[in-house]
């Protein structure tokens, strides 16, 4: 939302001067609703993205297209001018969100298996290499079947680390490491690895001319100017990767990543036996959306200044402002656990609720802070899925949401005790520990 303007809507012929409604809709819409509006079809889109990625896998869910349509419905021209409503639409987007993050991690663990804590090479080795970045677990895969038995190395980029992970897809020889970090650096990375480049899904950016024509993206992901793999077909990809010879190899380092749900509860007696010693005070999340932004160094400082008798599970591309640095452990028990990307979210969802057996506590009473990164639609898919199963006490940053005014701060914050971020991590810690 552009500074000073209560709302902006121009979906119909009538809007105020032709151009969008900013003060107040000609057709009596106010604000408020909106932006509520707004948040709804953006969280429509976060669950949307889910969904498309499960139905990729064979998972459909009847329920949640029927969602999607009336959330769509409800945003028409002279539908919906209720407020009450929309929030109530808000929270069963939530619901829906949930439902969708399982439908799909059911996918990925029926289709590859139960993710494992896996150490995975970071940088360049010898060999001539692809590059493959977004979150599409399945392209992955059929590259890795079209490779085997050349000398071609793939590397994971950004969010496809977490892939290394599941033993269906740890298993092949040619999976050989990951290059770069978050979305955000493919520009520099692409340019600086001559290597061919899959793009599988969003978190793609327009192309530099250094490396345009030997990227390939898929699916619904489209650039100007580059090709696209169909059916799954990567012999052109994979051509290209042998024409540009072969990587120099670096000194590699190494990150953890496949934390599951499974993998952690299999740990369940000793974190709770260090709980109970005092050995464990809290329990963090910290993750989400990560950008190339100075205020987004926050979640670095945050992680850094956490007291050292704290465990943070991280996911989605917001781990990569901290996931490089070496916490240690408490007693075994890591003290930074990668439980995946950002399709992985219900991950930590799930822990919580383990948690919660675990110490026989509702979700509020737990020892657990989240503090969420958040930029686009899968984020606020998740904070309303969070809400919907009522955790309450959550920090939000590094900015608002531009869709969020007052009226709708006020009921986050009275209702969920929502915080934004202050920006100083040393103060907002003193203020989680309490």
């Amino acid at each position: 939302m552009a500074d000073g303007l209560d709302m902006f809507c121009y979906q119909c012929s009538q809007t105020a001067k032709g151009t969008g409604c900013t003060v107040s809709g000609v057709c009596g819409k106010k604000p408020t609703v909106a932006r509520l509006q707004d948040n709804l079809i953006f969280t429509m889109k976060g669950i949307s993205a889910y969904n498309y990625n499960a139905n990729v896998l064979g998972k459909k869910n009847p329920e949640i297209d029927e969602f999607l349509t009336k959330g769509l419905y409800t945003t028409l021209t002279n539908v919906n001018f209720d407020v009450e409503d929309l929030v109530a639409l808000a929270l069963e987007a939530g619901k829906v969100s949930v439902d969708v993050m399982r439908l799909l991690k059911d996918a990925h663990i029926e289709a590859y298996g139960e993710p494992q804590p896996v150490e995975v090479k970071v940088g360049a080795q010898e060999g001539p290499a692809i590059i493959v970045t977004g979150h599409d677990l399945k392209a992955l895969e059929e590259l890795l079947k079209q490779v085997e038995g050349t000398d071609i190395k793939v590397y994971t980029h950004s969010e496809m680390l977490p892939a290394h992970g599941y033993p269906g897809l740890n298993k092949y020889e040619n999976l050989a490491g990951q290059l770069g970090g978050a979305w955000h650096d493919q520009r520099t990375i692409f340019a600086k690895y001559n290597a061919a480049i899959v793009g599988t899904s969003n978190c793609v950016l327009p192309a530099l001319d250094s490396y345009k024509e030997r990227m390939f993206t898929m699916d619904v992901a489209k650039l100007e100017g580059v090709k696209t793999v169909e059916d799954y077909d990567f012999s052109e990809v994979i051509e290209c990767a042998k024409s540009l010879g072969s990587l120099e190899p670096e000194e590699l380092t190494t990150i953890t990543t496949g934390w599951s749900a499974g993998a952690i509860v299999e740990h369940a007696e000793k974190i709770k036996e260090l709980v109970l010693d005092g050995k464990i005070s809290r329990f963090f999340v910290v993750g989400g959306c990560d950008k190339a932004a100075k205020h987004n160094n926050y979640y670095r400082e945050f992680v850094q200044n956490l007291p050292e008798d704290t465990v943070i599970l991280t996911l989605a591309c917001g781990k990569y402002k901290f996931n490089d640095l070496d916490l240690g452990d408490i007693e075994g028990i890591p003290r930074l656990l990668d439980v995946g990307q950002c399709n992985d979210t219900i991950v930590a969802v799930d822990v919580a609720l383990a948690l919660c057996d675990l110490f026989e506590m509702e979700l509020n009473e737990l020892p657990l802070t989240i503090v969420l990164s958040w930029m686009e639609q899968k984020a606020a898919a998740v904070l309303w899925a969070l809400l919907y199963l009522g955790k309450t006490d959550m920090w939000i940053g590094p900015v608002l949401p531009a869709w969020c005014n007052d009226d709708i701060i006020n009921v986050l914050v009275e209702n969920y005790n929502l915080t934004p971020i202050s920006g100083n991590a040393l103060v907002d810690i003193k203020q989680i520990m309490g």
